[in-house]
């Protein structure tokens, strides 16, 4: 059976694209990353450090997570086609 890797490709791509997009907008709108960024009471809490150190792992915990959970849902996907 011929397998679509442009379909499998292109899919995977679009979400690990829109995980990474969405991920650091659903970070910014945490009251914790708030707080850090200046919304504390009187700019009680502020560390810009997390810019630096979170930010980066948000992004790319957005784009791998959502891009595995495809991979894997493709696989067996396939294990089952091919099981019939």
């Amino acid at each position: 059976m011929k397998r679509h890797a442009d379909g499998v490709t292109c899919g995977g791509c679009a979400l690990s694209a829109a995980g990474a997009t969405l991920a650091p907008l659903l970070w910014l709108s945490m009251p914790r990353t708030q707080r850090h960024l200046g919304g504390g009471f009187e700019n009680e809490g502020m560390d810009f450090t997390v810019l630096l150190t979170e930010l980066p792992f948000v992004i790319l915990g957005g784009a791998f997570l959502p891009l595995l959970a495809f991979t894997v849902s493709a696989r067996l996907r396939e294990r089952r086609r091919n099981a019939r």
